[in-house]
């Protein structure tokens, strides 16, 4: 045998050979991975820009709101001798929680847009009351005499200023008080309004109460520190996620709003009714809700750019089980461009649903794939039947991956199961085929 027939019998057998085709198609679908990974990385750039485009909206208008109070922070000194016999005192902060701390109020959300993006934020309503007990510090080490109960100070803890819509009025004791920027400390909140109001270590119970008209974006959490907390809200939003430390006893949520009810006691958390200083953290304990935009189309984009991979393999499938029956080769290049227009779906469906409702977007994206997927496979292969069942299998799979992305809970399952009968169908379609006998030239 000549050298040139050697070189034709092998280039013969590498061209027809299944096996080699298969680790060809193999190494085609790794280097596609290469252009899905870099749409996955464009994905979450653009969650990243309109994450960005939306925490500036929010600066403007208000950030998430944690509110925290009312509480008393009370001054009071502890005196000592220093090297020279002197007397003198430093000054520590007491904090007193209240009793019973009854909060409600009601949400008005809106949606505001900068160029496609757009931020859901809201004004709230709330109104607060409960009382104060004066505690009984003769068990504890500190002095009753060096309490300063006139320089007693009420403190609203609030995470954004910039919320307050109106002047805060408080109501203590039937006397009137209006509220300050800035706390005296931030043992217990980092921002919010203060005010001075002298309490009288005679009178046990001491009631309050105020309003808050206060805007935020997002979330809005309250921290229970009262003996017992409770908290009602509702709103119009049809979409809540009641989130922190706490569940609602009792929520209803229908496509006109919602309710729902909190009630904590002071068992629930890990801090008691008075201490001194920064010695516990509060916020660990706050709870209350976030308003959802459910079309997120970047979190929709990123969970279906997961499936490329297997919609790559199938359509490979698909055209290699064609070279397999029909007895007509598809080149290399051909393998890649079918698989970058598999790819050019997630493009597609991003940039549209950018500016249409995603399922339109996802509609259109499918039947364009689909189509010019089917018109070359007609191309290449010439087949009439062939055709069809590559038109079919794109359908299949397009609904099927539309089905699975509506079942958030199911789609592990719905996954594996879609998987299951896939490998199935193409173990039975293949069953009487000799691969060894396809090697031979």
């Amino acid at each position: 045998m000549t050298t040139q027939e050697t070189i034709k019998k092998t280039g013969g057998f590498i061209k027809n050979s299944a096996t080699i085709k298969i680790f060809s198609i193999g190494l085609l679908i790794m280097i596609l991975l290469i252009p899905t990974s870099m749409i996955s990385s464009m994905m979450r750039e653009r969650e990243s820009r309109r994450d960005s485009v939306v925490q500036e909206i929010n600066q403007k208008w208000g950030n998430s709101q944690i509110v925290t109070g009312p509480f008393f922070t009370i001054p009071y000194k502890s005196f000592y001798k220093d090297e020279k016999d002197k007397i003198k005192f430093n000054m520590h902060y007491l904090h007193i929680l209240p009793e019973n701390l009854n909060i409600s109020g009601k949400l008005y959300p809106q949606i505001r847009y900068r160029s496609i993006y757009e931020a859901v934020l809201y004004n709230a309503k709330i109104q607060v009351n409960g009382n104060f007990t004066i505690p009984v510090l003769s068990q504890s080490n500190i002095d009753v005499e060096n309490v300063l109960w006139e320089k007693a100070i009420f403190s609203i803890g609030i995470t954004d200023m910039r919320g307050i819509q109106d002047n805060i009025k408080i109501v203590f004791n039937q006397d009137n008080y209006k509220a300050n920027p800035g706390l005296k400390t931030t043992d217990i909140a980092s921002s919010g309004v203060h005010c001075y109001i002298p309490l009288l270590e005679t009178k046990d119970t001491n009631s309050f109460s105020f309003q808050l008209n206060l805007n935020g974006s997002e979330v809005i959490q309250f921290v229970p520190l009262g003996e017992t907390t409770s908290l009602k809200l509702k709103s119009n939003w049809p979409s809540p996620s009641f989130n922190g430390a706490y569940l609602p006893t009792n929520r209803e949520v229908s496509d006109k709003g919602f309710s729902a009810d909190w009630n904590v006691l002071h068992l629930n958390r890990n801090f008691p009714q008075l201490w001194i200083g920064n010695q516990y953290k509060v916020s660990d304990t706050s709870f209350g809700l976030k308003l959802l935009i459910t079309a997120d189309i970047y979190q929709k984009s990123i969970r279906i750019s997961k499936y490329a991979i297997m919609f790559i393999v199938f359509t490979f499938s698909a055209f290699f089980l064609s070279e397999i029956i029909n007895k007509k080769r598809v080149h290399p290049i051909q393998y890649i461009l079918i698989g970058l227009a598999v790819i050019l779906f997630y493009v597609l469906l991003l940039s549209i649903s950018e500016h249409l409702n995603f399922d339109i977007a996802y509609i259109l994206s499918a039947f364009a794939i689909t189509t010019t997927i089917t018109a070359y496979s007609k191309g290449i292969i010439k087949n009439n039947h062939f055709t069809l069942t590559v038109c079919g299998i794109l359908i299949i799979l397009y609904a099927y991956l539309y089905i699975v992305l509506q079942l958030e809970d199911f789609a592990l399952i719905m996954g594996s199961i879609g998987l299951f009968v896939v490998l199935t169908t193409i173990m039975y379609i293949t069953r009487k085929i000799d691969w060894y006998s396809l090697d031979k030239d």
